[in-house]
């Protein structure tokens, strides 16, 4: 299975630390944000990483280049402007091939291992979600005792940034900049999206305080 690291932003919300940097290359406990996706894929044996870029993308390919230091294979894809995310897939399909692959956002930490998703089978779509932070009380999507997600429903969890895709699910979109959720919600209403929570660690590296709490956290 492949994974796609989505790196595009602007990282707006984290200016001025972005103003120069690249948010993917922001550090966190002795290493860049990306970087710990790196190797926590390689640790569960996937290798071949395709990485949207944008922003400053040459400061983020010069930083990582082929992956090979850390064990992986990346592909670059990059973007004119950022495309969003569905947008961003859409434009990495020649890359990511016709089978389900790993969709991870730069911006987040987790402490999720990779090989302990499950198989995508008949749904498009299968999301990590986790308990809601303070900054997001009312949370995104219900997970009902069976697995399945949906846009209604109590109670709700937030999505973690961590989901497995099948590339059908963007498809048949025209090419251009265009958002994953309201194709995410379409597939909910089809009964074709499954999930899980994840009790364990994970932030969403969304603004400077939130950096500096991870890399205090990370540091021990």
């Amino acid at each position: 299975m492949k994974a796609m690291i989505l790196a595009a932003g602007l990282g707006t919300r984290m200016r001025p630390l972005t103003d120069h940097c690249p948010k993917p290359l922001l550090p966190a406990g002795g290493k860049p944000l990306i970087v710990h996706h790196l190797e926590r894929l390689s640790a569960a044996g996937i290798t071949e990483v395709v990485i949207n870029v944008s922003y400053r993308a040459d400061q983020v390919i010069t930083a990582l280049g082929d992956g090979g230091s850390l064990g992986v294979s990346i592909a670059w894809s990059r973007e004119e402007s950022p495309l969003e995310t569905g947008g961003g897939i859409h434009h990495a399909l020649p890359l990511l091939g016709e089978s389900p692959f790993l969709l991870v956002n730069g911006d987040i930490w987790c402490d999720l291992n990779p090989a302990d998703l499950p198989t995508l089978e008949k749904d498009l779509a299968h999301l990590v979600l986790a308990d809601n932070p303070d900054h997001h009380p009312r949370g995104d999507f219900h997970l009902d005792e069976q697995g399945r997600v949906d846009d209604r429903g109590e109670p709700r969890l937030t999505f973690a940034g961590i989901s497995l895709i099948d590339p059908a699910l963007v498809a048949d979109q025209a090419p251009g900049c265009f958002a994953l959720a309201p194709l995410l919600r379409r597939a909910m209403a089809a009964g074709r999206v499954g999930g899980q929570r994840h009790d364990g660690g994970w932030v969403d590296v969304g603004t400077p305080e939130r950096l500096a709490e991870l890399d205090r956290r990370l540091r021990g």
